[in-house]
Formats: C-alpha cells, structure tokens, sequence
C-alpha cells in the first residue's frame, strides 16, 4: 500500500505524465488551430468533462458550495496561469523558440518554492532542495539537447530579452498559478471542483482577451476542422481536466516547491513516448532524464 506521505508526489508525477500525453495531442492540434485558439477550445473541453465529472462524484455540476474565499482565489490562480502564464509562454515560443522556452519554464520550480515560502510560511530541508536541483538540473539537460532552439519559429532571429522576459513571465504565472491554487483550497479540498473554478476563471479571460484583439474569426475557422478539435477534445481529458486537477492534489498535499519540480518532469516524461513515434533521443537527452530521476527519487525519501 502506498505511503500516504508521498500521496502528494505520486499526484504530481501522475500530473506530469498526463500533461505529457496532452503535449502530443495539443502539438497536433496547435499545428491546425493555433495555439491561441487551441488554448481556448482545450478549456472549454475541460469545463465539459469537469462538469460531468463533478455532477458523478459530487452531484453538483458546478462548484456551487464553494466559499467565496475559494472563488476569489482559485479565479485568480487561474487567470495568471491558464491566461496570463500561457500566453506570456506562447509568445516565448515565438520568439525565442520551442527548447529555450521549456528551459526557462524550468524556472517555475523554485519561483515556486519561493512564493510558497513568501505566502504560505512553506520551507524546504537540504535533502529536499538537492532533489528539486537536481530535478531542474536534470529537466534542462533533457530540454537543450540537440540546440538552443534560439530563433523564432519562422527561422528569423528575434531580440532576444522580449523573448527571455516572455519566458520568465510564463514560468512566474505556472507558479503563482499553483501557489494561489494552494491558498484558494484552503477549507476548500475538492481538486475537481476547484479545478473547475480555475478553468472557469480562464475561459472568462480568453473570452476577455480575444474581445480586445478580434480573434472571433479565428476561433470561427476552428470549429470546422473535426480532426483539429479531436486532438483538442484529448489534450484537454490528459492536460486542464486530468492533469491540472492531479496537480492540485499535489499542491494540497506537499510543498508546492516540490510539487511543481515533480510536475515540471513532463519533458523528461515524453522521451519514450517520442522516441516511440520514432524520433531520436540523443545522450543529452538520457544523461538529463537520469539525472531528474535522481532528483525524484531524493523528494520521495
């Protein structure tokens, strides 16, 4: 039987996994969609399998008993996270690029365990900060191999601190998003239902965002494209309904630094499922995932 100390890292590698998954699904999807809009159509998926999971195991289709301290939060938590923190990262793929990118969301780990430790009084043992190092060390060994990914998706180098300053503010977001989430659930322990304030919260934000910029036609565009809406449908069951709910549980129930060095492990995660598909995976690549898997393996002592 499972310890019920390491519930919380079982959670968040469960998380990781899943986002994993999605990753793949929505990296079709994106091709098709764009990921603005992909960003969009996934939450609105999420919400649909949220409020059917939640009327199954709660009887309540929507997070209805939630406090308002719970709804001020756990939105909040969302906005920065699905909203602010996703698109400050979509516009560092664009400029900076894909790899250079995952390595600054590298950064959410600690930004993490600060924040936690700033907000909620949350500290960290010696042998818990060598496995979130060795973690992070690990997950950036595995993200650059095979190049810096330093231009722009359309080959065109970019300036480069626009580009950085994207990437940061999108690991900030992941991790103020997962520490508000930790405070919104306070006397509030249902992750599904919470999940469903967040993803609620988001769509509110997009539907604000695409307002101001008149991207309507775009999303217009999307809903004909049944394949690009299939990929869409399956990233969001892994990635906003199975993996961010899985998430939450692992905020409740360890330190949120750790829980998000554990769920940072996605691009160490999808290794195998790329290497499945048949592309190849270079000693960077191994030499990083068996460095993180001792990171891993400290947090779970």
């Amino acid at each position: 039987m499972l310890a019920p100390a390491n519930a919380g890292q079982i959670a968040a590698l469960g998380a990781a996994t899943c986002w994993a998954f999605s990753s793949l699904a929505f990296e079709a999807a994106a091709r098709r969609l764009g990921a603005l809009t992909l960003n969009l159509i996934r939450l609105v998926f999420a919400l649909g399998f949220l409020s059917v999971a939640t009327w199954l195991v709660r009887g309540l289709p929507l997070p209805l008993d939630a406090s308002a301290h719970a709804w001020r939060w756990l939105a909040v938590s969302g906005l920065i996270g699905f909203v602010f923190g996703d698109f400050c990262l979509f516009r560092a793929y664009v400029a900076i690029g894909p790899r250079l990118s995952m390595l600054m969301m590298a950064l959410a780990p600690p930004l993490t365990a600060v924040l936690g430790w700033l907000l909620l009084g949350e500290t960290l043992t010696g042998r818990t900060f060598l496995g979130m190092a060795l973690t992070v060390t690990g997950i950036g060994l595995a993200v650059m191999e095979g190049g810096s990914g330093g231009a722009g998706l359309d080959g065109r180098p970019r300036p480069a601190p626009r580009g950085l300053a994207f990437g940061f503010c999108g690991a900030l977001g992941q991790a103020a998003g997962l520490v508000l989430s930790k405070i919104g659930m306070q006397g509030y322990p249902a992750a599904l239902a919470a999940t469903q304030v967040r993803v609620i919260a988001g769509i509110l934000g997009y539907l604000l965002l695409f307002s101001v910029f008149r991207w309507w036609p775009r999303v217009a565009i999307a809903g004909r494209d049944r394949r690009a809406l299939g990929f869409a449908s399956l990233g969001a069951f892994f990635g906003p309904f199975l993996g961010v709910t899985l998430s939450l549980y692992a905020v409740r129930l360890t330190v949120a630094g750790v829980a998000a060095s554990l769920m940072a492990m996605t691009p160490v995660i999808i290794i195998p499922l790329v290497w499945v598909r048949g592309e190849r995976v270079g000693v960077g690549g191994i030499a990083g995932a068996l460095v993180a898997v001792a990171g891993v393996a400290l947090l779970f002592l």
